[in-house]
């Protein structure tokens, strides 16, 4: 199975400090949707893994947790996209669960209710804990200079111009999900996958 793991909040949709708590608050950032569509037209399963304490703080409930998915499924239909699954952790900070990033708890829900080994699989975010989450459950990290990590730029050709520290090794960082997407293409056009 083709997978790639993405982040929510400031990868796909633009993020906001005070939460993305209703559907007219997600807005997906330019050229996040096409992206998306890109890696299915190619074959690529898409599973969203989101740390939503929101609702552990009593900011939104699951009922506008699915509203603001039900607008993602809409709009990613309309270009001819899709996300597979959307694991989200619904812990605050303080609740100490295994499931909010950084620590790797919804990686292994993914891996283990889609049945596969997540060693290689390519996973996208714009934060340290997203990638320090993925890494950890043997996902390779992709950092995109979007949402939380839109601070260090892009240079002149189009490649990160600076990053966080502590990215976990052989992190590849890119300008946003687009650049991401067209790596993972390009890369799997120059080596098919073993059938």
């Amino acid at each position: 199975m083709k997978l790639v793991i993405l982040d929510r909040d400031g990868t796909i949709n633009s993020d906001s400090d005070d939460f993305v708590k209703t559907p007219e608050e997600w807005l997906p950032l330019p050229g996040a949707l096409d992206a998306i569509a890109r890696l299915n037209h190619a074959g690529w399963h898409v599973v969203i893994a989101s740390n939503q304490s929101g609702l552990g703080r009593g900011l939104f409930d699951v009922t506008s947790l699915n509203a603001i998915h039900a607008k993602m499924h809409k709009m990613l239909a309309a270009v001819g996209g899709r996300v597979d699954a959307v694991f989200f952790c619904p812990h605050s900070p303080e609740e100490s669960c295994s499931c909010r990033k950084p620590l790797p708890g919804l990686f292994e829900q993914i891996g283990a209710r889609l049945g596969v080994p997540l060693k290689g699989v390519p996973t996208a975010g714009d934060s340290l804990r997203d990638l320090q989450a993925g890494a950890a459950a043997g996902c390779e990290p992709h950092l995109v200079l979007t949402g939380k990590s839109a601070q260090y730029g892009v240079d002149q050709s189009g490649q990160g111009a600076g990053q966080p520290e502590g990215l976990p090794a052989g992190t590849v960082v890119h300008a946003d999900l687009s650049a991401f997407a067209d790596f993972i293409l390009e890369r799997a056009q120059r080596v098919p996958a073993a059938e």
